[in-house]
């Protein structure tokens, strides 16, 4: 079962995966939403380089 939930009237796709009982949420839409990002993958990619790097991964 996919669906759309809505965080201050913006779409986040979401998808219910009935064999593990819970939900999935796009991050890309997440992202979009808490940062206002003009490009929400961009600034999804140079996060996680970010992380990576201070991990020394």
């Amino acid at each position: 079962m996919s669906n759309i939930k809505l965080f201050e009237s913006k779409e986040i796709r979401s998808y219910w995966d009935e064999k593990e009982q819970q939900w999935y949420f796009s991050v890309i839409d997440v992202v979009q939403v808490l940062t206002d990002s003009i490009n929400p993958r961009d600034y999804w990619f140079k996060m996680k380089l970010r992380v990576n790097t201070e991990a020394g991964l």
